[in-house]
């Protein structure tokens, strides 16, 4: 019986020895990004085209400390969400992609991967993480803010504090032969970012976009929204056509003094490095139905496509992680994005533009709009709105509130 017992033990121990010997040898193996076999390549496709060359550099930065390629694409915001769709469900090789809250996350979810467990997620800002179901799948890309922008020896915020005081700071300044206030061309810069305002002002502006979609409400009988339009009428009346007026050129024209204002935000600070400014920049909100606060919100997050192969998977998010966590990553996204960082651990000083920390200032306040585009219905910008905005802006004779008994049209039609 012993000698059984004796037999029995030896086998369990020589069993035990060779999987401990499996055991070890696993412990033994490479641990961390050494263990996993990473992608050489990886593709970041963003929105802000504008931005693309900062990117860029960043990117072989990167490059040279990793030895992956990332290669960045870019498309401008008018054309974004489209063009995205359409690499997704193509198959194309898209590893790292920008993208919003709303309407656009509801698209895309398929195609959005967990980002849950990255360990600098506990830096970002309480509630500006994008989740969806539970889980982690966008990381912000900084905070943004717009209203509208004035030159300070031109413009004094306390005289635009109410659609009086507005028309007569825009006559006053046309009879100095200036431009008083510009809009551009195109998408958001022309009807988007300036038809948020009567949205964000309402009690609850996602509960007025849910009655406006099933036909309960309409812009032309809201008061806000009649009090816009008379905005817009008074802009159409002092100001130079947006139709005749590219991005370019309205940054142009507010950066060497021929514009007094114009309807933008700190984004723009990249392109007024062009330029050298003599003059001190302002943000004051559109003051509809007493409002006193600028439009701020998360433009876009990074977010890594689901679809792709476990080691793209893997390394888009190493990339994002090292935009910022690194110094590198972190003197960028402040001193050559001009973004104002949503994480606890990027500081940023005195580095700020001046643009930004208005922004930034003015969101510790708590003076801050909702951007309730987001949540529009898709692609209403550019294929309907912005041609009823092109309309008035043309027809001299269409009044602001047969405008916005246009854009209810637009907005039935493009639901």
């Amino acid at each position: 019986m012993n000698k059984r017992v004796s037999v029995v033990m030896l086998g369990v121990v020589c069993l035990s020895a060779l999987i401990y010997a499996g055991c070890t040898k696993k412990v033994a193996a490479p641990a961390g990004p050494a263990a996993t076999v990473k992608a050489k390549k990886i593709t970041l496709y963003q929105r802000k085209a504008e931005l693309n060359d900062r990117f860029e550099e960043l990117a072989q930065i990167y490059e040279k400390e990793t030895g992956v390629e990332v290669e960045v694409l870019g498309a401008s915001s008018d054309s974004y969400i489209t063009s995205i769709q359409g690499k997704l469900t193509g198959k194309q090789d898209l590893t790292i992609f920008t993208i919003r809250t709303g309407v656009e996350t509801e698209q895309l979810k398929a195609y959005l991967a967990d980002m849950s467990g990255e360990p600098y997620l506990k830096n970002i800002n309480p509630g500006m993480e994008l989740i969806v179901d539970g889980k982690v799948v966008g990381i912000p890309y900084g905070i943004e803010g717009y209203g509208f922008m004035y030159n300070k020896n031109m413009v004094q915020p306390e005289t635009i504090t109410n659609l009086e005081g507005f028309r007569a700071t825009l006559a006053a300044l046309k009879s100095q032969g200036l431009d008083p206030f510009e809009l551009s061309d195109k998408g958001f810069m022309l009807i988007g970012h300036i038809l948020n305002n009567p949205f964000a002002v309402q009690d609850d502006p996602l509960g007025f976009i849910a009655r406006l979609n099933k036909g309960e409400v309409k812009m032309a009988d809201t008061p806000a929204f009649k009090e816009w339009a008379e905005y817009m009428a008074v802009i159409k009346e002092y100001c130079a056509n947006p139709m005749e007026t590219t991005y370019d050129q309205q940054i142009a024209n507010f950066a060497t003094g021929k514009t007094a204002m114009i309807n933008q935000g700190n984004w723009t600070w990249a392109m007024f490095e062009d330029y050298p400014l003599d003059f001190e920049i302002g943000i004051a909100p559109m003051p509809l139905a007493g409002n006193a606060k600028i439009a701020v919100g998360v433009p876009n997050y990074f977010a890594v496509n689901s679809q792709g192969t476990p080691e793209e998977i893997e390394a888009g998010k190493d990339f994002i992680e090292w935009l910022f966590t690194s110094d590198v990553g972190k003197e960028y996204i402040v001193n050559k994005l001009y973004l104002v960082p949503a994480m606890s651990t990027i500081d940023v000083g005195n580095n700020l533009d001046p643009i930004s920390k208005i922004v930034l200032e003015e969101t510790r306040k708590g003076n801050s709009l909702m951007w309730t585009y987001n949540y529009w219905p898709n692609n209403i910008v550019n294929n309907f709105l912005v041609p009823a905005a092109q309309d008035f802006f043309l027809n001299k004779a269409m009044t602001g509130q047969q405008f916005l008994e246009n854009l209810d049209k637009a907005w039935v039609q493009a639901n």
